[in-house]
Order: structure tokens, then C-alpha cells, then sequence
């Protein structure tokens, strides 16, 4: 017995891209690899790829950040679908984005053979994109900043126990100002978002810092900024 066909003649290839983010001296930063293939030889994009025969777009994602770049993130959402029938030159290929956010813990980068380099790179300072990768970019930090504001997916870019200092750092990073410390301070344990570890942050001149911890890291929402 033949299997059934789809009547469809589409040719139309599905794939998937991720802008991973984290917050490394004060700056908010992305990840990028660097092609090889034309007609982008030399530009950077997002780690992506095509979905396989089998496989739901999360788990392609999953598996394409692992292969280019060596990292599973702490923080995965998919971010939206581009479909401009343009927007890869040799093929009509819809792509469903990702973000995803790690704490900055010295991740050891890799790439395959496939691509020249793999690098962080800052995001107010993006090099030449391939594809419609610079506009997968700006929708990927207007999210990133609007769940700031009612989330508390802070956790996911900072370590288990950190100061609170860090913590208004990776604020101010992704929102790109500055905020006052006493009202970010008083805002912060009014909410119960996160408590005193009970530690001190080691090293340094000056008098050792207390440590604090995120009360719930998993995703929750709140009334943050």
C-alpha cells in the first residue's frame, strides 16, 4: 500500500535561529557565528539551521546551539516567525527565532567546520548580519526588555548566588540606562524576588559583599519596573 503525498508543489524549507544573551562587564552581549557559504561568506548571523525530517522546532534548536556554539541555555523562548519570501537568497525559507539567555560563567564556545568563527559580541555594536538576521536582533532585545519589565527571567542570566550589584547590572545592561540604587534596592526586596544567600562574595579590597539568591528560578510573573 502507497503511503499518501500532500497535493502541495510548495517548496518551502522551515529552520530556526537563536540570539543567545548575556550580560559580561556591564555590556549586553550576543552570540554570532561567522559563515562560510555564499553568498554571506564572512558576515555573521545567529546560530541556525533547518529543522530534520522528525523533529519539532525545539528540539532543532536545541541541537543547533549545541552543535555550532556548545551551549544549552538556562532561558529558551521562541521569539517569532520571519517569512519574507526574500530574506534567503537561494530558496524561499521561513525561519522560527529563538532567544535564549545564559549567565556569563565563561561558556567554552565551539563551532563546526562549517563556520569560520564563534564570538560574543556586544549589542549595541553588531557587525554586518546575513540574512534578515539584523531585524531577528532588534525583535529579539525589544522582547528581552519588555519581560524585564513584568518577569522575573533576571535569574537566567546570573548565577546562583550573586551580588546586588550584578543583579542591577544585568538591569541596566539590557535596558541600556542606568537606574537609581536605593529605589532598584527597595523595589527589589519589596517584591520577595530574591533573598540573602547567607554568603559573602570573596576577593576584592573592599569589605566583602553579601550575596543574595533568586527565591524561585523558573519563570514567574510580576509588576517588575
Amino acid at each position: 500500500m502507497t503511503a499518501a503525498t500532500h497535493p502541495s508543489k510548495q517548496d518551502v524549507k522551515v529552520a530556526v535561529d537563536a540570539v543567545i544573551f548575556t550580560v559580561r562587564d556591564g555590556r549586553l552581549m550576543t552570540l554570532l557565528i561567522q559563515m562560510n557559504k555564499r553568498p554571506f561568506t564572512g558576515r555573521w548571523a545567529f546560530p541556525g539551521g533547518l529543522l530534520g525530517d522528525r523533529q519539532t522546532a525545539l528540539a532543532a534548536v536545541r541541537r543547533i546551539l549545541r552543535e555550532q556554539t556548545g551551549i544549552a541555555p538556562s532561558y529558551l523562548e521562541q521569539l517569532a516567525t520571519f517569512d519574507d519570501p526574500g530574506r534567503d537568497p537561494l530558496g524561499r525559507v521561513i525561519s522560527m527565532a529563538y532567544f535564549a539567555l545564559i549567565p556569563d560563567a565563561g561558556a567554552r564556545l565551539r563551532t563546526t567546520a562549517k563556520y569560520t568563527d564563534v564570538r560574543w559580541w556586544p549589542v549595541a555594536g553588531l557587525p554586518a548580519l546575513a540574512y534578515d538576521h539584523r531585524e531577528i536582533a532588534a525583535a529579539a532585545l525589544a522582547r528581552l526588555r519588555a519581560k524585564l519589565g513584568y518577569t522575573n527571567i533576571a535569574w537566567s542570566m546570573l548565577p546562583r548566588e550573586f551580588t546586588f550589584a550584578d543583579l542591577q547590572e544585568v538591569y541596566e545592561a539590557i535596558l541600556g540606562r542606568g537606574l537609581d540604587k536605593r529605589n532598584f534596592r527597595k523595589k527589589m526586596m519589596s517584591l520577595g524576588l530574591i533573598a540573602p544567600s547567607g554568603n559573602l562574595a570573596r576577593g576584592g579590597s573592599h569589605r566583602p559583599a553579601a550575596l543574595f539568591r533568586f527565591r524561585d528560578r523558573r519563570p514567574s510573573f510580576m509588576d517588575i519596573l
